[in-house]
């Protein structure tokens, strides 16, 4: 039998997270000079570090939260454009109560 670890899907190593989250950390790092570089290659960068920083720490999940809590207009930007499933959910949410007052 093959021990309970190899069941595990790659992202939930501690040590993975650890690297994906310095990962992230760098790229939002890089991206200010990326971005004085002509064309949209700065955006990209931060958010794919933004997207591996909040996959993988629980810190920058709560940090996101307050910023979201604090600004929600940009917190829906920011959902929107990471694609969480949450922000889908609150959207659905939103338009069935529209609906119902309607």
């Amino acid at each position: 039998m093959e021990p309970e670890t190899a069941c595990r899907p790659p992202g939930r190593h501690p040590t993975i997270r650890l690297c994906l989250f310095v990962l992230g950390c760098l790229l939002l790092v890089v991206t200010p000079f990326i971005g004085v570089l002509p064309g949209p290659g700065g955006i990209f960068t931060f958010a794919l570090g933004m997207g591996l920083m909040l996959k993988n720490s629980a810190w920058a999940k709560r940090r996101y939260a307050r910023a979201k809590r604090r600004w929600p207009r940009h917190g829906r930007w920011a959902d929107w454009g990471l694609r969480r499933a949450s922000a889908r959910r609150r959207h659905a949410l939103e338009k069935a109560r529209g609906r119902a007052a309607d």
